[in-house]
């Protein structure tokens, strides 16, 4: 009896079991992820913490580098949607637009918990670092810069995200004072200009 059920556990799921063993799997993983860091978390964990078999998180996302990458593409799904900010109205005012935006999902604690996660095991180990880059640059980045249809588009993206990750990164993850508790409207009034610049300058 235990044989069957063991042989069951760990082959392919029933197809009505499957939908909500791959979200509690991914659930897990972005929960193990964001308290252990990348190079802490291991496949077995993740398994240990989804209920289920290491050999089903194999069989839905691969290594432990996809479901690094399946877990952060869902958590950074808020920010993917930067470039119809910059795309909601006139070039001039690209920069308060996505600064605004970038900041409102560091605001909202669902989404910011997420978000830390990935840029600590991002900034700690060069294989998360790595798939973090792919997804930024591929989902991100190069639709920016597919909206400002100007010179050197690409860079000037780069520039302007270099700018409001480093100012999240002080005000979020290692909370520099007075930028930590500084009030919102006064950070934007602050970096939009510079990001503007980034964008659209010269």
């Amino acid at each position: 009896m235990t044989g069957t059920t063991g042989a069951r556990r760990r082959g392919r799921p029933p197809r009505t079991e499957s939908a909500g063993t791959r979200d509690r799997i991914l659930t897990a993983a972005r929960e193990e992820f964001s308290e252990r860091g990348y190079e802490k978390t291991s496949v077995r964990g993740i398994a240990k913490a989804a209920g289920v078999d290491s050999a089903l998180v194999h069989h839905y996302f691969g290594t432990k580098d996809q479901i690094f990458e399946a877990a952060i593409a869902v958590a950074f799904a808020p920010a993917l949607n930067a470039p119809d900010a910059v795309a909601a109205g006139p070039l001039d005012g690209v920069g308060e637009r996505l600064t605004r935006f970038i900041f409102g999902v560091w605001e909202n604690p669902t989404t910011r918990t997420p978000l830390l996660a990935i840029v600590r095991s991002a900034v700690n180990n060069e294989t998360a670092a790595a798939v973090f880059r792919r997804l930024v640059a591929a989902q991100l980045l190069r639709r920016i810069a597919a909206q400002l249809d100007l010179p050197d588009a690409e860079l000037r993206a780069e520039l302007a995200a270099a700018q409001l990750v480093g100012c999240a990164m002080l005000r979020y993850v290692i909370k520099v004072e007075p930028l930590a508790s500084a009030d919102l409207e006064q950070i934007v009034a602050r970096v939009a200009p510079v990001v503007q610049g980034h964008l659209t300058g010269p």
